[in-house]
């Protein structure tokens, strides 16, 4: 009876050994395949060579945090998503950052997403794409983020004809049209009775600047 226990012991261990061996380090459940989901402008390879995960590396002992923060080195990815799908396929799942503005820098421009991230920098501004111009652009400039914020709650009929995006101040948003109008927007404060009212005004009253900083106060010049 005790061999026989012994024995069962032994077959255990020996089948937990096996399956250990298996899961962790052997090539049998390994990495076969990455599946790259929500990619538009960031070609697949790009994010396959920044993942840096070897082919047929243990699937399970895989380091998905460090993926992720590998993956987040590419500058134009918001953020990341790494599982695992048995039997041997890694899944990363990414978001990438939207441009909203260009920055001048010399005689280039950075191109920012809307929290003042810089995505990438080109030689000229991408068509549709409005001129920030701030005195101290950065991701903690007031001025800059209060612009930011003003891009995004612009109504979307309108935000194509913006051409430029001026702000000395976080108070003191302007924009100005690609028909050469001015919109005098001020701060971030009641952004959608804002972009309703200048809607309005745009379609039915001609002037050559729109102040609606004050919702309730707007005036034609």
């Amino acid at each position: 009876m005790k061999a026989r226990t012994a024995f069962l012991v032994l077959l255990t261990a020996g089948v937990v050994g096996t399956a250990a061996w298996l899961v962790f380090f052997s090539p049998v459940l390994g990495v076969r395949s990455v599946e790259i989901v929500g990619n538009i402008t960031v070609s697949r390879e790009h994010i396959e060579r920044q993942a840096a995960v070897a082919d047929l590396h243990p699937l399970a002992t895989v380091d998905l945090a460090g993926v992720e923060s590998r993956v987040l080195g590419i500058r134009q990815l918001a953020s990341a998503k790494v599982d695992r799908i048995w039997p041997g396929t890694l899944r990363i799942e990414v978001v990438e950052r939207e441009a909203v503005a260009a920055i001048p820098a010399g005689d280039q421009v950075a191109i920012v997403d809307g929290q003042g991230v810089v995505i990438e920098v080109r030689q000229e501004v991408p068509p549709l794409l409005p001129v920030l111009r701030v005195d101290n652009p950065s991701a903690t400039d007031p001025a800059t983020v209060a612009a930011l914020q003003v891009i995004k709650a612009v109504p979307g009929a309108i935000a194509p004809k913006v051409r430029q995006v001026r702000a000395g101040t976080a108070e003191g948003v302007t924009l100005v049209l690609s028909d050469g109008r001015t919109v005098v927007w001020g701060g971030t404060d009641r952004p959608k009775e804002k972009g309703r009212i200048l809607a309005s005004l745009l379609k039915r009253e001609k002037a050559n600047v729109y102040d609606v900083s004050s919702p309730d106060v707007v005036t034609l010049k």
